[in-house]
């Protein structure tokens, strides 16, 4: 981002009204559909100026809106997860660990789609020192049993992603929008990183179909929706014996937007 777009990304981002995490919990959509697009950081200046005349707001953490996640994604030796999605496997889940860097939080995720397109996310919290290996955590060896198909002996860490996330909530706290930016990435089986540049992925995150003033803005900028996978893409940067084929035109869509060859190291 250079200076210019970096001083009117943090004018338009100040311009927005708070919202505290405590505001937050009514609007928490674990059972939600989601629907995410993809942009540049030019493109998401005009939708965040757009987003504060509708009265959009944005969550604050500790003084800051722009928060930094870390998350590491799990999967068996064969990267069944990685498999089932890009098989189009509709029933589907995923296991991570994040950590919410600026409220000093971690959790064990475990992520279903179910055949409907409803995506339902249950966490546990786990220490920080956790992210990488949870499999000493009794509880949330357990939780992990409990509530995924997996067993812990079947998991290790793949990768993590690494991001910057605006979070806004419409005034009706009837939805949320996460914006991605400064995305990632690092595979720990291959040792490969990669970054998106300047990519931003949004996801739009609602209890139902409802009416969304959100995707009228979105729409206004020619944003339009587009199914990717912050995971299946980064393991299809990073893991060459991966097969990823069906993920392949994403990344030069993602190229397309961006006007440039992502970097894979």
């Amino acid at each position: 981002m250079s200076e210019v777009v970096q001083r009117s990304f943090n004018a338009t981002l100040s311009s927005l009204s708070a919202i505290t995490l405590e505001e937050m919990d009514s609007i928490k959509l674990m059972n939600r559909i989601d629907s995410k697009y993809l942009t540049d950081e030019a493109h998401l200046l005009a939708v965040l100026a757009d987003a504060a005349n509708a009265g959009y707001r944005v969550l604050e953490t500790e003084g800051e809106r722009l928060s930094p996640y870390t998350s590491v994604y799990y999967d068996t030796e064969t990267l069944r997860m990685f498999c089932d999605h890009h098989n189009r496997r509709l029933v589907r889940q995923k296991v991570r660990t994040r950590e919410y860097v600026n409220s000093g939080t971690a959790f064990l995720e475990i992520k279903r789609k179910n055949n409907k397109g409803r995506t339902n996310k249950k966490r546990i919290g786990i220490p920080n020192s956790e992210l990488l290996d949870f499999s000493e955590d009794k509880e949330a060896c357990e939780y992990l049993a409990n509530k995924s198909w997996f067993h812990v002996d079947e998991l290790s860490p793949v990768l993590d992603t690494r991001f910057s996330r605006i979070t806004l909530v419409n005034p009706a706290k009837t939805e949320r929008l996460t914006i991605d930016t400064h995305l990632c990435f690092h595979n720990y089986r291959t040792d490969k990183d990669a970054t998106l540049y300047d990519a931003v992925i949004i996801e739009l995150k609602q209890d139902g179909r409802a009416e969304s003033q959100m995707k009228h803005i979105l729409l206004d900028h020619r944003i339009k929706p587009m199914r990717i996978s912050k995971y299946c893409i980064a393991v299809t940067l990073t893991d060459p014996n991966a097969r990823s084929g069906r993920f392949r035109p994403k990344v030069h869509k993602i190229e397309k937007t961006i006007h440039k060859k992502v970097s894979i190291q």
